[in-house]
């Protein structure tokens, strides 16, 4: 079976790492792809948001199943013009990629359907959002409506700052057209997760919870960045959540989905916030997180290409998924090398040292991201590096893998966070008293 995996990234490369453990055995290629990936298949040229480039390589290379890793290429139609063609594929069509592409419609879409959220309301010009500035409590979200690459959502504490908010998203247009319109949300505390569910229809699976973090700095200060690590399973999640999140997120938004005429096949991601047992929605993603993929495939029990194979079945009809995976009782953390002035302006091509001896850390992964091979050099090509991943049968025992392998690792201006999963080592430390 030859498998065609879309995108460059942390998350693209455990896609094919986990994909390539899949019993079939399967032909590994990737589009773009990274030297991290170049390891386990075949890199191709071209622009992975270019339906045109994505079929004549499906066709080239005669692809059984095209795996879509970024959430751009989904919003822009790539899906729609494989299916068309009679490719398999895994990922939302662009009219359901509107639940990521859209903050706007994604909220509309809870709001219509009762599916929990925060409270929110919507600016479509400055104008109107500096009425808002002027009248909402604080702290408050503002989110850019379209694809910020995760970084649109800016809390503010006060009106000064919601003013210079809303100046970078609608004035300066910092993330562009994103920030055409802006989502005012109300504040939510408690505790975030993030949830995948594998989806077809209204069929789905539901995989280990993780919980990323997001700020660029130690104790969650900084700037909100793509993510600078993550682990799973998430040490609060219980049967009674799960159940919560199953039937008051999940399984109403696939059958609001459906309704809607845009049924859902793909990796439906709920971003989550938990309080007192009660599951809100942060956001909806229509792909695999990263870095919360990194945890969460290293961990699962089972056939990931079997399940994905058959949830972009175009003739399953509402046929249950085969419950082919599950947590096999690991733990797994994850820590993002990133480069320096991240998630503003880096430099890049730096070179890197040190991924072999991170790998020989006994339970240790290295998955790249933001990396290039130059004149036979691996160098630094992005923000977020490297996600160094430990396994181990309990959170401190990952915890301690994770940062022992990320020590190895060099280059130039690297940072990265040294308190991820200090919510889960804190929930471990609260249940033993």
């Amino acid at each position: 079976m030859n498998i065609l995996i879309t995108g460059s990234g942390g998350r693209e490369h455990v896609l094919a790492w986990a994909l390539s453990h899949s019993s079939p055995k399967p032909v590994i290629y990737a589009l773009p792809g990274n030297p991290g990936i170049a390891e386990l298949g075949t890199l191709l040229d071209g622009d992975a948001a270019d339906p045109a480039v994505v079929l004549a390589a499906v066709r080239e290379m005669r692809i059984d199943l095209v795996v879509i890793g970024p959430e751009a290429p989904l919003v822009a139609g790539v899906a729609d013009a494989l299916i068309e063609a009679g490719i398999r594929v895994f990922g939302p069509s662009a009219k359901a990629a509107e639940i990521e592409g859209s903050k706007v419609f994604s909220k509309d879409l809870m709001k219509r359907n009762g599916i929990p959220t925060a409270g929110f309301e919507i600016a479509a010009t400055p104008e109107e959002a500096l009425e808002l500035v002027a009248r909402v409590a604080y702290p408050h979200v503002l989110k850019a409506d379209g694809l910020a690459a995760g970084k649109g959502a800016l809390i503010v504490e006060d009106r000064q700052q919601a003013t210079e908010a809303v100046a970078a998203l609608m004035i300066e247009k910092r993330f562009g057209e994103a920030g055409r319109r802006v989502i005012f949300e109300e504040f939510m505390h408690g505790e975030e997760m993030s949830v995948f569910a594998v989806a077809s229809g209204e069929r789905y699976v539901l995989l280990p919870p993780s919980q990323d973090y997001k700020r660029a700095l130690d104790g969650d200060r900084g700037l909100n960045t793509g993510g600078m690590g993550a682990y799973a399973p998430v040490v609060t999640w219980n049967d009674k959540l799960e159940e919560r999140v199953r039937c008051d997120v999940i399984e109403p938004t696939l059958q609001a989905m459906a309704r809607e005429g845009c049924p859902y096949t793909g990796l439906l991601y709920a971003g989550l916030m938990i309080q007192d047992g009660s599951p809100r929605v942060v956001e909806f993603n229509c792909r695999f997180g990263d870095p919360e993929a990194q945890v969460v495939l290293p961990i699962l029990e089972g056939d990931l290409l079997e399940l994905l194979w058959e949830a972009s079945d175009p003739k399953a009809g509402r046929k249950a998924l085969p419950v082919s995976v599950g947590h096999d009782g690991r733990t797994a953390v994850c820590v993002v090398l990133a480069s320096g002035g991240y998630p503003g302006n880096v430099q890049t091509g730096y070179p890197i040292a040190g991924i072999s001896k991170a790998r020989e850390a006994r339970g240790a992964l290295v998955f790249h991201a933001g990396t290039a091979t130059i004149e036979g050099r691996l160098v630094t090509q992005g923000g977020r590096v490297l996600s160094v991943v430990g396994l181990g049968d309990s959170l401190p025992a990952a915890h301690a893998r994770a940062y022992k392998a990320i020590a190895a690792v060099e280059f130039n201006a690297a940072f990265y966070r040294r308190d991820i999963g200090w919510r889960g080592m804190e929930a471990l430390e609260a249940k033993s008293r």
